[in-house]
C-alpha cells in the first residue's frame, strides 16, 4: 500500500514532464564544464591626440619598457604618450576552448584617455587567476561611439576587438568523475532536484540518477553510453520545475511582476483615502443529478475596494492580480500599489517571496 501512495505522489509531481516544461538543458549545468575569464594590461597606440595625459605614469613606463625590450633606449621623462593608452583587456574562454581558435575581447582605457577611436592594440598576453597565459590580443578597436569637443556619444573609452585573441592554451573540462556526471541546478530547490531526478530515472527505465541535496544530481553513465552522448540526452529531456512564489517590483518604473496564483488570505488595507478589504464566504458545489458526484464545500474571496469620492468597486476571486487590476482601475500610483502589496506581505497575507529592485 505504501509503495502505491508513493508512485502515485510520485505521477503528481512529474505528471507530463517529459511532454511539457522546459529541458533540463536550461535549468541545470553540468559540473565541470565552465567558462574562464581572462585579462590582461596592454597598450593602445595610433590615437589622434585622444589618449592618455603626461599624469598617467604607468603608460609613459609602459612605452618605456616595450621599445627597451625592442633594443630602443630613450628618456622617459621626454616621452609623450598623447597618441597612445594603457588599457586593459578582458576576455572569456568558453567550454572546451582549444589552442588556436579566436575569441571577442573588450578593451578599456585605464588611464585618463579621452577617446580610443582609430587605436590599434599591441599583442597582449591574457591570463587567468592562475597566473599562466592562456590567450594573446592585438588587433584594431571597434568602438560604439565618439568623442567631438563637448560632444560625446556613449563610452568613447571602451572598444571591442571581433576574435581579437588567439587561445593559447585550453582550460581542462572534466565533466565525469567516477563515472557519474552531475548536474547543478541555476537555483537550489528541493522539489526540482527531486522532480529531475526522477525524471531522469523515467526516461532511461533505470536507476541512474539520484538528488544529493537542493542543488546538485548525480548521474551515472549508462552501460553502452559514451559520456557526451550520456550528457546530450539529459540535456534534452523535458521537466516541470516547481516554482517558488515570488513577486518584483520595481518602484522607480512602477512595474509589478507575479505569478497570477498568488492568493491573498482575508485581510484589511487602508492606504491613506483608500480601503481595501479582503473577504471570504463559504459556498457548496452540488454535483448534477446522477453523475455519482460528491458534494464539495469551498471558500470564495471577495475584494472589496473604496476609495473617496469614487464608486464602489467589487472585485470577485482571491488572487493578487485580481487586486492589482482593482487598484490600476482606480488609478492608484505604482508608489502607493507596492506599498499596499508589500504590508500584506508584512502582514502575513501573501505567502510570496519580495524582491525589490
Amino acid at each position: 500500500m505504501k509503495n502505491i501512495i508513493k508512485m502515485m505522489l510520485t505521477l503528481l509531481l512529474i505528471s507530463g514532464t517529459l511532454y511539457a516544461g522546459t529541458r533540463i538543458k536550461n535549468l541545470a549545468d553540468i559540473k565541470g564544464v565552465r567558462s574562464q575569464q581572462i585579462v590582461g594590461y596592454g597598450i593602445v597606440v595610433g590615437l589622434s591626440g585622444t589618449g592618455d595625459g603626461q599624469g598617467a605614469i604607468f603608460t609613459v613606463q609602459s612605452i618605456g619598457n616595450m621599445l627597451a625590450e625592442m633594443g630602443i633606449k630613450v628618456d622617459v621623462s621626454k616621452l609623450k604618450v598623447k597618441n597612445a593608452a594603457a588599457v586593459m583587456v578582458t576576455g572569456t574562454l568558453p567550454p572546451f576552448a582549444e589552442s588556436g581558435s579566436k575569441i571577442d575581447i573588450t578593451v578599456s582605457s585605464l588611464g585618463d584617455a579621452k577617446s580610443l577611436q582609430g587605436g590599434t592594440l599591441l599583442m597582449t598576453p591574457l591570463k587567468a587567476p592562475d597566473g599562466k597565459v592562456y590567450a594573446v590580443a592585438q588587433g584594431v578597436l571597434s568602438i560604439g561611439g565618439y568623442s567631438i569637443g563637448n560632444k560625446t556619444k556613449n563610452h568613447p573609452t571602451v572598444g571591442t576587438i571581433t576574435e581579437g585573441a588567439v587561445i593559447e592554451r585550453g582550460i581542462e573540462n572534466q565533466f565525469v568523475k567516477n563515472g557519474k556526471i552531475t548536474l547543478v541546478l541555476n537555483r537550489a530547490d528541493f522539489s526540482t532536484s527531486f522532480i529531475v531526478a526522477d525524471a531522469v530515472n523515467r526516461y532511461f527505465a533505470s536507476n541512474v540518477a539520484r538528488a544529493v541535496d537542493g542543488r546538485e544530481i548525480e548521474v551515472e553513465v549508462k552501460e553502452g553510453f559514451s559520456p557526451i552522448k550520456m550528457a546530450a540526452f539529459l540535456e534534452q529531456i523535458e521537466v516541470m520545475p516547481d516554482k517558488k512564489a515570488v513577486i518584483v517590483l520595481n518602484e522607480r518604473t512602477g512595474t509589478v511582476v507575479m505569478g497570477g496564483d498568488i492568493i491573498v488570505r482575508k485581510t484589511a488595507v487602508s492606504h491613506g483615502n483608500l480601503s481595501v478589504t479582503v473577504d471570504s464566504s463559504p459556498f457548496v458545489s452540488q454535483p448534477g443529478p446522477l453523475s455519482n458526484g460528491n458534494t464539495v464545500a469551498g471558500e470564495q474571496k471577495n475584494f472589496n475596494i473604496e476609495e473617496e469620492h469614487r464608486n464602489l468597486n467589487f472585485i470577485e476571486g482571491g488572487k493578487i492580480s485580481d487586486l492589482v487590476k482593482g487598484l490600476n482601475a482606480l488609478g492608484v500610483s505604482p508608489r502607493d500599489l507596492i506599498s499596499i502589496i508589500q504590508a500584506l506581505k508584512k502582514a502575513g497575507s501573501i505567502d510570496a517571496e519580495i524582491e525589490v529592485m
